[in-house]
């Protein structure tokens, strides 16, 4: 582990510790630690230099651990789990996983990132990620079945956020087609799956959930839309390991049930979710844009969207806009 994420684990505590206590804990002299608290501010972390104290975290944080993460999971969900690993920086938890992790690696192997550089929303959106303040996860699952057979997967890994969002405290929350998770016009989740060693008979997916529980004021300016996170809907401190080993089992949950039966044990609860239905949105499509009443969706997942006294259903696209009235 670099000398300065050691040097975060020590602080992350929130207390106070003297230069000394730290160069010691690293065996490194007081100025090299001095160095390294420097190279901290590049991750956006405050850190208070009070003489006479030490050093103290501006504001604590809770680093991810797997220790902590596999505890809070029950042991059928845990099972499951072929492998989990925690990066402190990482370009992107997706990419990692579809093109970086060992062709060996078997489902379910999870990825966890502090923070992403690279990290990525539909269209190759940018994904703002700063460091341990929300959850960047990505799960790889091999299907033994082809793409054909995986229509709607993402609208069902939806359902699945939404599950640990509901056992987490919030009941509110809904979902925008086809990978948005939406609270009071805010969004709070994005979705991202990618395919790879495609055939006939075999899948391998990787399902990439990034979800804001501690987004910093200071990054709106990099966000282009209305956002929220979970601390400030329940107005309290979450535990994003809490929340991630919540996650992780539903979303496992999910895909072994949608390899069992597909998209239709989700349709119903997705409906109850959709955020957009009955309402005259604009659908974003490669060089050009649809404008209609969404009338929710298919049993195959596409949207439904009615103009000109026509139905239209839609596999693809981003919903841009949603009409206030009509």
């Amino acid at each position: 582990m670099q000398q300065r994420f050691r040097l975060l684990n020590l602080l992350a505590d929130g207390r106070f510790h003297s230069g000394q206590e730290l160069g010691v804990a690293l065996g490194i002299s007081r100025g090299a630690v001095w160095k390294h608290l420097k190279a901290l501010s590049v991750l956006d972390i405050d850190i208070h230099a009070v003489p006479g104290r030490g050093y103290q975290l501006a504001q604590p944080i809770e680093l991810l651990s797997e220790e902590r993460i596999l505890g809070l999971i029950d042991e059928n969900s845990k099972n499951r789990i072929a492998g989990l690993e925690i990066f402190h920086e990482i370009k992107s938890t997706n990419s990692y996983l579809m093109h970086k992790a060992s062709p060996g690696y078997r489902s379910a192997h999870i990825c966890l990132a502090e923070s992403q550089q690279e990290g990525r929303g539909r269209h190759g959106q940018r994904w703002v990620s700063p460091y341990a303040r929300n959850i960047y996860l990505s799960i790889l699952w091999d299907f033994p079945m082809g793409p054909d057979s995986l229509v709607g997967l993402g609208l069902a890994v939806g359902v699945g956020v939404m599950r640990a969002l509901h056992e987490s405290g919030i009941a509110q929350a809904g979902l925008k087609w086809p990978n948005d998770v939406i609270w009071n016009g805010a969004k709070l989740a994005g979705i991202l799956l990618e395919m790879t060693g495609i055939s006939s008979s075999n899948c391998r997916v990787v399902a990439g959930v990034g979800l804001n529980v501690n987004m910093p004021a200071r990054s709106s300016g990099l966000i282009d839309r209305p956002w929220t996170d979970m601390n400030t809907i329940l107005k309290k401190e979450i535990s994003r390991n809490s929340v991630c080993a919540c996650l992780i089992h539903h979303l496992l949950e999910v895909l072994i049930q949608f390899e069992k039966n597909g998209l239709s044990p989700f349709l119903k609860e997705w409906r109850r979710y959709d955020v957009v239905a009955g309402k005259k949105v604009t659908l974003q499509l490669p060089g050009s844009e649809v404008s209609g009443v969404s009338h929710g969706i298919d049993d195959n997942g596409a949207l439904l969207i009615e103009g000109n006294n026509t139905m239209r259903r839609f596999y693809s696209g981003e919903i841009s806009r949603v009409h206030v009235a009509y």
